[in-house]
């Protein structure tokens, strides 16, 4: 997000950052708030997201969906035999007279937070059926903030999910959080360094209205409402990105971040010495946002969108290759075989268009387009096995039905839509400054 200087009521006009980072459709809140959810396209958000995705090369800005550079195949492959050994070595060792010692319920609880990271639902539902945790919101949201060997972007996924389950743990989880005396920024710093936020905007809008009444009942005096706090939140996180994201070239000033801000508090202004604290706050400590670890790119691979063979034609030569797609995290995988722990290819959804298309060689055909620019910006390896950034204008495949071509069109569409941070902001925005007006009228 880069500040232009003009009011709040103009952020569904406001265009800055670069990237695009995943949001996904989640259905409707509450009938509070109309947010159309659908692909972030914001520099801001990807701080939060995948600190590593958005670099001035784009080696470096594929890094966080390609981590295979980092995370060897050796190792993803250690990983699972070490979940499949200790399952096999317990289930068919025979845990009947000794299902209760200690050792036995570690090495359960090491195999439920692995299941956790790769899966969060049928984690928690195995670590419940052993025993290991009782099928209460408060103990779920215990083992959580508790966070031992738990992947951060999956403790944000499961506390996001919109069930009623999922929505009275993350209650429970924030209310384990003491924000008591506790400036906004100290609040944020803490809250965001216990999960990882999820790419969906609903997600993010549930949790950060969890947060803002939570703070508010713990300072009472602060702002006149949970709105208020809501949209301050968010302001510190896209100031944050601003100032500290190298893409962007023009940082704000604090009058600049104050000016955003005006009208918030029931229509009135907050203090200026307030937003100044925040701002040289943020200004002189960004927030340290988790890293994901190796388990990530399992969560990723195991948790897809879409998944599905088809066929792709190749760029330079014209041939046609049958190759495994999963769709996931706003990026486009291929692979070779479904067997295959490192993707042939990765297509980041930033700045892409899908569309039907007629070929004469195969049916039910469909491609990605640049919409701004003359290639694609995605990352392949090449026959030495080395990742190399492609040179494609167009990606065409083709489906095996006319069934799966359109789902496949609506699936990636679901990924690359417009950026629906700016509406939900602005419409809370609009809310906080109407109380005021309703009051004196």
């Amino acid at each position: 997000m880069i500040f232009t200087g003009r009011s709040v009521d103009g952020l569904d006009e406001v265009r800055g950052g670069s990237g695009a980072s995943g949001i996904q459709q989640d259905g409707a809140i509450g009938g509070r708030r109309d947010v159309s959810a659908v692909a972030i396209a914001a520099g801001w958000f990807s701080s939060l997201r995948r600190p590593g995705k958005r670099k001035k090369s784009y080696q470096k800005q594929a890094k966080s969906a390609w981590d295979l550079t980092v995370l060897s195949t050796t190792q993803l492959k250690d990983e699972l035999g070490e979940v499949v050994a200790e399952m096999e070595a317990m289930e068919g060792g025979g845990l009947t007279a000794d299902e209760t010692k200690p050792s036995n319920k570690a090495k359960q609880m090491s195999i439920g937070r692995k299941k956790f990271n790769m899966d969060p639902k049928k984690g928690i539902e195995y670590l419940i059926e052993h025993n290991l945790l009782t099928p209460t919101p408060e103990d779920v949201a215990q083992f959580l903030y508790k966070g031992e060997g738990l992947n951060k972007t999956a403790i944000g996924d499961y506390l996001g999910e919109r069930h009623d389950f999922n929505e009275r743990v993350l209650r429970a989880f924030v209310e384990l959080h003491d924000f008591t005396d506790l400036i906004l920024v100290q609040a944020l710093r803490q809250f965001l360094w216990s999960f990882r936020l999820p790419g969906e905007a609903q997600k993010i809008d549930r949790m950060m209205e969890c947060f803002a009444q939570r703070y508010c009942q713990l300072n009472p005096n602060i702002f006149t409402n949970t709105d208020t706090c809501y949209v301050l939140s968010f302001a510190i996180i896209m100031l944050n990105t601003s100032l500290h994201n190298p893409s962007v070239k023009d940082k704000p000033s604090v009058d600049q971040f104050i000016s955003m801000n005006r009208g918030i508090n029931n229509g009135g202004d907050l203090p200026r010495e307030l937003l100044v604290s925040l701002y040289e706050s943020i200004k002189t400590e960004p927030f340290k946002i988790p890293e994901d670890d190796g388990n990530d790119l399992m969560h990723t691979f195991f948790n897809p969108d879409k998944e599905g063979w088809l066929w792709k034609q190749g760029g330079r030569y014209k041939s046609w290759k049958r190759r495994w797609f999963i769709l996931n995290d706003n990026c486009l995988y291929y692979f070779e075989y479904t067997t295959d722990k490192e993707p042939r290819g990765i297509i980041p959804l930033e700045n892409i268009q899908v569309r039907e298309i007629q070929d004469r060689h195969k049916p039910h055909c469909f491609e990605l387009y640049a919409a701004g620019s003359e290639f694609i910006k995605a990352c392949k390896t090449d026959s030495e096995g080395k990742v190399v950034e492609g040179k494609h204008t167009v990606y065409r495949m083709s489906a095996a039905t006319d069934e799966e071509k359109d789902e496949w069109i609506k699936c990636v569409r679901q990924s690359i839509s417009h950026n629906p941070f700016y509406d939900m902001l602005a419409a809370r925005k609009k809310k906080a400054q109407k109380t005021n007006v309703h009051s004196k009228s």
